[in-house]
């Protein structure tokens, strides 16, 4: 806590938040001035009463989280770091929304200190929270022992109409109370205005009843003007056992503001000089742009609350490391996202073993195998399927399903039934991957990666090691038809830059691709994974897989004593095909080499000499995938074997032979390329 209600200016702290925010945005000429206007007594009220963090280390382990969700606000934040200590200089907020500044247009974490996690996709930001809370419940319950509480801290929200209208809202605040997530707290600012004005003509939700019927502890009707009276809310708040908490905080969007106040005018735009002039006279704040009066400062200064909030945990640390030094040492490996030392050999071991049983099974098999020996080894991997555990093979005999008890006591369980609620079980995942001690993976078909696609966005630009398992990969699921059918979804999630996309095409792949997914800190990864059987493809070995493509046959295996006069670049379930094809090429004299590219992107990062060696210069190359031929160009390809239109509705086999995949077209495919018509 930054200070004392005892000597306290709740209105002195409040109005430096509106100064600095007006002041910002008018520099800028770009921002949204209303929300910290019409929050700023509420952030005195947490910031100043509650918040437990440390502006000189924005990262202890057992600091309360807080996410501003409603991050077009940003300035809000900003000013709050800025005036509890954090590094975070007026400069900075004289650069609000300025190239490389650390005050962006909308917070984003690993740019600004103190920032938990990047917001501004509405919704999102308290869906991260969700999962934040419930990294911090599971946590407690591994590491905490009698006497020994070194996992106890809250995740406060501020979130407004926009996140509550957003559905993911409705995914995210339905887990936490079936999760019974006491100690998250979000504070809503019910100021009835969005962009196009009063909401209430197309916002008509009973708020409060909808979160009481989530299972969450609502505070209704609180004035959030009223320091006091937010403050005895988030107390109250704090006491709950086994809810969540949404404290309903009426106020006036542009608090302060004679003209703008309470109107859309103050969301999205300056306020003007003129108007500024205006508010100032009418707060009673007679300080230049910029400038803050230092009893401003020594009232809302966290440093030395917050150094003695770190002091008392790294002291009852010490304490717990005494009484139990193998859980200190697995605590703290596990919050600073280390692997386990042996999980180098784990992963030999199981890419060996893979290669060794050569296997023919679906790849979304594959990926259950490969998890059995990565879950057994690591206990911080976290799973869970959006009702499609069954499907998408993500369970493992170690991760049993979570589940909590009536006291909300977590069972140990590993494995999460998100129920079919794609956006939110990917946004969550993000909020557990940046709270930190869990690696979260999560389970969906493909084609509903469009649901989830903004958050899988946003995981990798905030560079979190989130892995998306993504089965029935193509039209190789067969007869559920076109809607469920992935056409265009590989494509379209290679686009996204930073987000490794992996399509194994056998077991040793997958073990590989997700050896990879899990020793990449700063990116996350998508698993395209097939629903039908898929043969091994013989290799001679296996270190070349982690490089995104590698040559898996020459022309000499299948008994060409040639140069290759093609390349065959294949993934997924049309490596065999590939394979199908080099021998048929090869009985015709025709010599080819099958390249399989698991990865475009993990390949593209390579060094030319190395993609030189696998697509070699002046050898004519053909791509076969059961997807969008658009992104295939880039490799230089002649001719793409794949589909630019929706599926069908049949039987696998049939589809195959409607849509060109055999390897009898593959062969007439090369020989075009060729020119060998005949």
């Amino acid at each position: 806590m930054a200070t004392t209600a005892s000597v306290q200016d709740p209105s002195l702290m409040a109005n430096a938040i509106r100064a600095l925010a007006m002041d910002a945005v008018q520099q800028a000429n770009s921002g949204h001035p209303g929300a910290p206007m019409g929050m700023a007594d509420i952030a005195v009220a947490l910031w100043g009463r509650h918040l437990r963090h440390n502006p000189a280390n924005p990262h202890w382990a057992d600091r309360d989280r807080f996410v501003l969700s409603n991050g077009h606000g940003s300035m809000l934040v900003y000013a709050l770091l800025h005036l509890t200590g954090y590094d975070l200089p007026m400069s900075e907020l004289r650069n609000f929304r300025q190239l490389h500044s650390k005050t962006a247009g909308h917070p984003e974490v690993g740019i600004t200190p103190g920032i938990e996690t990047t917001t501004g996709p509405l919704g999102q930001g308290v869906t991260n929270a969700v999962g934040f809370a419930l990294a911090e419940k599971l946590l407690a319950n591994e590491f905490n022992r009698d006497g020994h509480t070194i996992v106890n801290h809250h995740t406060y929200v501020f979130l407004g109409d926009g996140c509550l209208m957003e559905g993911i809202s409705h995914e995210a605040a339905a887990l936490a109370g079936a999760w019974k997530l006491n100690k998250l707290i979000a504070l809503y600012d019910d100021n009835g205005i969005s962009i196009d004005g009063q909401v209430t003509p197309w916002f008509i939700d009973n708020t409060a009843k909808r979160f009481e019927a989530y299972g969450w502890n609502v505070i209704d009707q609180v004035d959030g003007h009223d320091v006091d009276a937010v403050d005895r809310a988030i107390a109250e708040a704090r006491k709950s056992a086994l809810k969540p908490t949404l404290i309903v905080c009426k106020t006036a969007i542009g608090k302060g503001s004679p003209n703008r106040q309470g109107t859309a005018k103050a969301h999205g735009e300056a306020l003007g000089h003129e108007e500024i002039k205006l508010t100032r006279e009418a707060l009673g704040w007679g300080h230049e742009p910029f400038v803050i009066p230092e009893a401003a400062y020594e009232q809302w200064d966290g440093r030395l609350s917050g150094l003695q909030a770190e002091t008392e945990w790294v002291d009852a640390f010490e304490a717990y490391a005494k009484a139990h030094p193998q859980l200190a040492v697995e605590f703290v490996r596990r919050v600073e996202g280390e692997l386990p030392k042996n999980f180098a050999q784990v992963a030999v071991d199981a890419a060996v073993a893979a290669h060794a049983k050569a296997e023919t099974v679906a790849s979304r098999k594959a990926s259950q195998l490969a998890l059995e020996s990565f879950t057994a080894a690591m206990p911080e991997l976290l799973g869970g399927s959006a009702d499609l555990t069954g499907s998408n093979l993500t369970n493992t005999s170690s991760t049993p399903a979570l589940r909590f008890d009536a006291d909300g006591k977590p069972n140990g369980g590993r494995h999460i039934n998100y129920g079919v609620r794609e956006f939110g079980m990917a946004a969550i995942m993000n909020g557990v991957a940046l709270h930190g001690g869990y690696i979260p993976y999560g389970g969906t078909f493909l084609t509903f990666s469009d649901y989830s696609r903004n958050a899988i966005r946003m995981a990798a630009l905030m560079k979190q090691r989130v892995i998306h398992v993504f089965t029935h990969d193509s039209i190789g699921l067969g007869e559920d038809g076109p809607t469920h059918q992935s056409i265009e979804h590989a494509a379209s999630l290679r686009l996204i830059p930073n987000l490794d996309v992996w399509r194994p095409g056998d077991t040793a792949e997958t073990v590989v691709a997700w050896a990879t997914a899990l020793q990449t800190k700063d990116r996350p990864s998508a698993l395209l994974l097939s629903r039908q059987n898929l043969p091994y493809a013989p290799k001679s070995g296996l270190e070349d897989i982690s490089k995104g493509a590698y040559v898996l046959a020459e022309p000499s295996e299948v008994g060409l004593k040639k140069k290759a006069q093609v390349v065959i670049i294949a993934t997924g379930s049309e490596v065999g095909l590939a394979l199908h094809a080099q021998q048929l090429l090869a009985v015709k004299g025709i010599a080819a080499r099958v390249v399989s590219m698991p990865s475009t992107s993990v390949f593209d990062r390579q060094s030319v000499a190395y993609k030189s060696s696998v697509l070699p210069k002046g050898l004519p190359r053909v791509a076969v995938e059961m997807g969008s031929t658009d992104g295939w160009w880039k490799y230089g390809v002649s001719a793409v074997v794949g589909i630019d239109t929706f599926g069908e509705s049949a039987p696998a086999g049939v589809l195959f032979k409607h849509f060109g995949f055999t390897a009898e077209n593959v062969v007439d495919t090369v020989r075009v390329v060729l020119g060998k018509t005949r």
